[in-house]
């Protein structure tokens, strides 16, 4: 069984547990528990999946909340966050190790903890699966293509046209939101209005950039940017 946002709450103190419950439902996350001791927490996370654990350091029950994290991480696989009155160097040294997605200190506020949970998940997101391909809508049809042969993307309007050397498709996100996904797959971007990919470019000048017969034109503001990150000899 897998909730959307879902969270559980390990908690030893009802009434944050509670407050914690209260604030994460009224911003439309599910709750799980709240649940007071590592036993409990992890027969329930044998029957649900949450996506998220929020987990008080010290809990009821043989393991505190730092050994019920290493369960968390290992077997369940989850990203988890410490919430704690602890702040001392040998509770922080042990949390760490077992690389929490937050640790966040009693007491807090309301935005502490939302602003906690929504960094947690986006950053624990599932990977995309890892291949070259890229897919790309093209009236109801989706088209794949090898990242490698796109050689450069241009912002047209709220829209951005995506280049390869025979064809090209117009992606409805902006120029921006292409060069998020791009960005990791050898994409740069050198100018406000354009992101080409950096191994199809055959030469640079003071103002223009070239991917073999392709000029596409260098902002100043990149320049020294896409300089210090290239290798000169």
């Amino acid at each position: 069984m897998s909730l959307a946002k879902s969270v559980l709450i390990v908690e030893d103190e009802p009434l944050i547990a509670d407050d914690i419950a209260g604030t994460l439902k009224d911003n439309g996350y599910d709750i799980i528990g709240p649940v007071d001791n590592a036993d409990e927490a992890s027969a329930l996370l044998s029957k649900v999946k949450p996506n998220l654990v929020l987990l008080d350091i010290q809990i009821k029950g043989n393991r505190d909340g730092v050994q019920f994290a290493s369960e968390i991480r290992t077997k369940h696989k989850l990203p988890f966050i410490f919430i704690t009155s602890f702040y001392d160097r040998a509770t922080l040294e042990r949390a760490k190790a077992t690389e929490p997605q937050g640790y966040i200190v009693k007491p807090f506020d309301e935005n502490d903890l939302l602003i906690n949970v929504e960094m947690a998940l986006y950053k624990y997101r599932k990977p995309l699966l890892t291949s070259d391909k890229i897919f790309v809508k093209d009236k109801n049809e989706m088209i794949a293509l090898q990242a490698r042969d796109i050689l450069y993307a241009e912002a047209f309007d709220n829209y951005t046209k995506v280049f390869t050397d025979k064809q090209h498709y117009i992606i409805s996100h902006t120029l921006k939101q292409v060069e998020e996904k791009l960005s990791p797959k050898s994409f740069v971007r050198v100018h406000r209005s354009y992101l080409v990919n950096f191994e199809k470019v055959t030469s640079i000048n003071e103002s223009v950039i070239c991917l073999g017969l392709i000029k596409i034109p260098l902002g100043q503001s990149f320049r020294q940017e896409l300089m210090e990150r290239i290798t000169l000899l």
